[in-house]
């Protein structure tokens, strides 16, 4: 398995309700070919080292998630959280199947 995090920290005068929309799309993104599970949730500690919204995805391999970059349901909705947010911050790991 392969592990897609993402933190999205947007800019100060984005209104809740662009960031409730961006959560949205990105909850959409769920259907994708190759996302087998896929969690997106608003920051609740609101800590000042914390990002507003998060993001993890489940692929099966390294393959599923290069085509799911590619995937022109998925451009314009990372193309948005790059106008919308000052940071984005991604990790990308293996991860043994769970039993």
């Amino acid at each position: 398995m392969l592990m897609h995090i993402v933190s999205f920290k947007y800019h100060a005068g984005v209104d809740g309700d662009a960031r409730t929309r961006h959560r949205q799309r990105l909850q959409a993104l769920s259907t994708l070919d190759g996302v087998i599970e896929l969690k997106v949730g608003e920051d609740v500690v609101h800590s000042p080292r914390s990002f507003d919204t998060g993001l993890i995805i489940r692929f099966a391999d390294r393959a599923a998630l290069d085509a799911y970059q590619k995937n022109p349901t998925h451009v314009p909705v990372a193309q948005l959280g790059v106008s919308l947010c000052e940071q984005i911050v991604a990790v990308d790991f293996e991860h043994p199947t769970d039993d």
